[in-house]
Parts: structure tokens; sequence; C-alpha cells
């Protein structure tokens, strides 16, 4: 039998096992993820090659970066590397401003959800009925089905617009009325297909909803989110556009893929809801735990429960009000990324486990960094997603390898270049592809005889050879055939 202090120590053992991985330690947790980056892409039978987080950085050209985690409901840790300015010499911190990109999307959604509880709208409704001074054109489409917020939110309107490029500091600043109807840089937004019979991605569709939140509040967007970030925890963000300049000293500038300051800091968008937010990881980690904690029913907000759960429900393709939506019961996340010009970001919540990760960064190349990053967080702390693909690498013999070297013709030509050419050498043994277009160099390891893959990037290429061996022909990434040419 055992006795009471023996069984004591069982029972605390057995529930520090049951605890969510990572330590008591945040500073312990940091640290072994800042060197437990983990690449896209593993070898079978080999050791993950785990990687430090400013080595990825310069890899990468990405001036600075920003992370926030949240595990076991709290905000584990937050932190920020590198340069924000490198013109005026500020370094990312926690407090650093990111633009958000889509990620203002999900946000901006909150103002139809407040909307929603209060009953002034409903979201089957014909948003025609919401809008005043705009309205979405009648067509043939618009006759057979109406679109309504619900569809908005869930890109399945038939909307145009993709994205937007944003302005420059040299360009006027468009109404939102100017690009709803395209008199900005981008063009009409209009139904051009039937609503509610596709999902297609639509930030024209979050447009025409910031336009409706707008004319049933009596408030801008910004004015409006202002009375609604707050309650989620995010003091540090807004949605002005262009950034009031008494912020300026706190934004990053934005970076191209060279690692560059683009010209005038960054762009301006008057895209608010689908593109405006200035924000950092850290609030949009408070925003991640306020709606965790209203699904557990431990926090009294102006959004309901019920509310929600609502936004969170799978419509088309696996789109909830705002947010994109994976997995099931409590493994259901809610997330969604974001880009720029000159920012790239990602951010992902599990619903009901306590747990996000939040990655902002001021570099167009921002998206590989950040795949090593959340991959590295999800392993420590034990989270079944972003895994990486593992392959097997075989062996080719050099006599084969031979014959995939020289100067390969892509077969059509690039505009302002012309013809475009690569150059693909042997080098102890493996082949070494130069793009002297971009600077570019891939690492080929074999996947097969004549099928090949880089680890560091994941671009995979396949080689054909003819049979008396005069031709031979490359396709890259299975979409950019290209040709050697024989000299």
């Amino acid at each position: 039998m055992r006795t009471p202090i023996l069984l004591f120590f069982t029972l605390i053992t057995f529930m520090a096992c049951q605890q969510m991985p990572g330590t008591s330690d945040p500073q312990v947790d940091q640290l072994a993820i800042e060197n437990g980056l983990i690449p896209p892409i593993t070898v079978k039978g080999q050791p993950v090659k785990k990687m430090n987080i400013l080595d990825r950085m310069a890899y990468h050209k990405v001036p600075g970066v920003s992370i926030a985690v949240v595990n076991n409901g709290t905000l584990q840790w937050a932190e920020g590397y590198g340069q924000a300015n490198m013109a005026a010499g500020t370094d990312v911190d926690v407090n650093t401003l990111f633009q958000a990109g889509s990620i203002s999307k999900p946000v901006a959604a909150l103002a139809v959800m407040k909307l929603m509880q209060e009953g002034r709208v409903d979201l089957d409704e014909d948003v025609n009925t919401y809008l005043k001074d705009w309205k979405i054109p009648d067509n043939p489409y618009t006759d057979k089905k109406k679109v309504t917020l619900r569809l908005l939110l869930t890109h399945s309107a038939g909307m145009t617009v993709h994205g937007f490029p944003g302005y420059t500091q040299k360009d006027s600043f468009p109404s939102i009325i100017s690009v709803l109807n395209g008199k900005g840089n981008t063009p009409p937004i209009f139904v051009d297909t039937l609503p509610d019979s596709i999902w297609r991605y639509s930030g024209g569709g979050y447009t025409v909803m910031e336009k409706a939140v707008e004319d049933v509040s009596g408030m801008q967007l910004e004015e409006y989110m202002a009375g609604i970030l707050p309650d989620f925890g995010m003091e540090n963000s807004t949605y002005k556009q262009p950034l009031p300049e008494s912020l300026h000293d706190q934004a990053s500038a934005a970076y191209d893929n060279q690692g560059e300051i683009i010209e005038g800091l960054w762009h301006n968008y008057p895209e608010q809801a689908a593109a405006g937010l200035w924000t950092t990881p850290t609030d949009l980690a408070h925003y991640c735990m306020t709606v965790q904690q209203i699904l557990a029913g431990e926090k009294d907000s102006p959004l309901s429960k019920a509310i929600i759960e609502r936004m969170l429900t799978k419509h088309r393709n696996e789109w909830g009000l705002g947010p994109s939506l994976r997995g099931e019961g409590k493994d259901l996340l809610f997330q969604h990324g974001g880009k720029n010009a000159g920012f790239t970001n990602e951010m992902v919540a599990f619903a009901h486990r306590g747990q996000a990760v939040i990655v902002m960064t001021n570099g167009d190349n921002g998206g590989r960094l950040m795949g090593d990053i959340i991959r590295g967080v999800a392993e420590y702390y034990g989270w079944d997603i972003r895994k990486p693909r593992e392959v097997e690498i075989v062996n080719v013999s050099t006599d084969k390898l031979e014959n995939f070297t020289g100067k390969f013709k892509l077969d059509f030509q690039v505009p302002d270049i012309g013809d475009y050419f690569i150059d693909i050498s042997l080098k102890d043994g493996q082949l070494f592809v130069l793009d002297p277009n971009n600077g570019d160099t891939n690492l080929l390891f074999p996947l097969g005889d004549d099928k090949f893959i880089d680890l560091e990037l994941g671009d995979e290429t396949q080689f054909e050879v003819s049979e008396n061996r005069d031709t031979v022909g490359l396709l890259w990434n299975g979409q950019y055939q290209f040709y050697k040419v024989l000299e």
C-alpha cells in the first residue's frame, strides 16, 4: 500500500506531465525557439537541422521581425529582432508597429460582429440596404442572388479585386468611394459571378464591407474600430490611414526582397478593412486570447460567446466570418496571413487550447522566415501543425549529373529582360544553379534519377533527356519550362 506522501508526489508528477509543453520560464522557451527554427524540408534518416533566427533573417534578407507566443492561455513571451528603420538606426522591439496586411480583415470583421449583436445589421440581408451614397451595381448576377455581409466576410460574394498595392507617399490618397469605383490604382469593385457560387479571395469585398460599417455606424472605420480594439487588448493598434505623423517613430519601415527600404518608408492603404491596420504581434496575441477567453466563458466582453462561435463557424473553403479556419473540435484553428508592400505576417491560433503564435516581418521575403519560425514554435510546444515535409535523397552518378549541366533558356521572353537564361554546373557532386538575372542560387539534391529539390527553398526541378541526349528540358516548380542551349 502506498503511503499518503507517495500518493501526493505521484499525483503532482502526473499533473506536471499533463501540462502543455514548454517551461515555466519564458526566457528558456524563447532561447530554445530562437535557436530551434526548422526548415521546410527535412531528409529522411537525418537529424533535423535546427537554425538560429538571426542567421535566417540574414539569409532571407529580412531586416526585422517581431514575435508573440501564447501558451496555456497567457502571453508566454514576445520579442523583437533586427532593425525597424536602418536609415534612422532604430531597432525592432515589442512596441514597433507593423502593417498587418490582410490580417486587417479578421480584426475589422469584429465591427460587423458588434453591429450584428446590437441588431443593427443582419448577415443575410442585401448589403445594399445598408449602403447609402454608393451601391453595388446591379447586373444579371445580383438579380439572381444578392450580396450579403456573410458572403463578403467569407469571400463568397463573387466580387472583384483580389488585393491592393497601396499608394506611395507621392501618390494622391483616394477616398473609399474612389477605390470602389476604380478611380484609384485598382479596377472597379463589382460582382462578376453569381454570389455564393464559388469561394474567391476578395479584398474588394472587404472594402464594400468597410463602407457598410461606416454607413450603418455613421463613423469612419478607424473611429469605429478605435472603440473595439481596446476591448480585445489592442491598445497599440490603429486603422488610421495614412499613419499619423505622431506614430511614425514607432513604425517599422518596409523593405523589398533585397532588404532595401522602399521609397517613402511604406505605402498607404485607403482600403483600411482589407489592408490598413497598423499593429504589433503582442496586440494580435491579445486579440487571439480574447477570442479564446470568450469561447471558454472566461471573459465579459461586448461580444457574446454566441457571436464569436458564429464568427468561427466554417463556410465555403473553411472560412469563418473573417478568419480562415482549419481543424475541428479542440484542434480548431483560426488564422490569417498578411502581405503589404514590404511587410509579411502570419497569425495562427487554437480556438480552444489557449495557444497562438504571431510573426510580423518588415520584408517582402518574410514568408519563408515566418515558416521557419512557426515550425520551430509548433515543434517546441508540441502543436501538431506546420510539420516540415520529409524527403528521401537518392544517389545519382556523376556521369548522369553531367547530362544536366550547361546553360538553359526559358521558353518565353520575360518583360524588361528578354531571353532568360540560367546556368547549371556540377560542384562537389551536386548540381548548382545560378540565376544571373537576380543572383539567386540553388543547390539541388536528387529525389530520383531526373528529379531534384532545393532543401533550403523547396524549389523542385524535373529534367527530361531525349533518347540521343541532344535535347535536355528542365521544368522548374512544375510551371517554368527551360531547354538546354547547345554550344
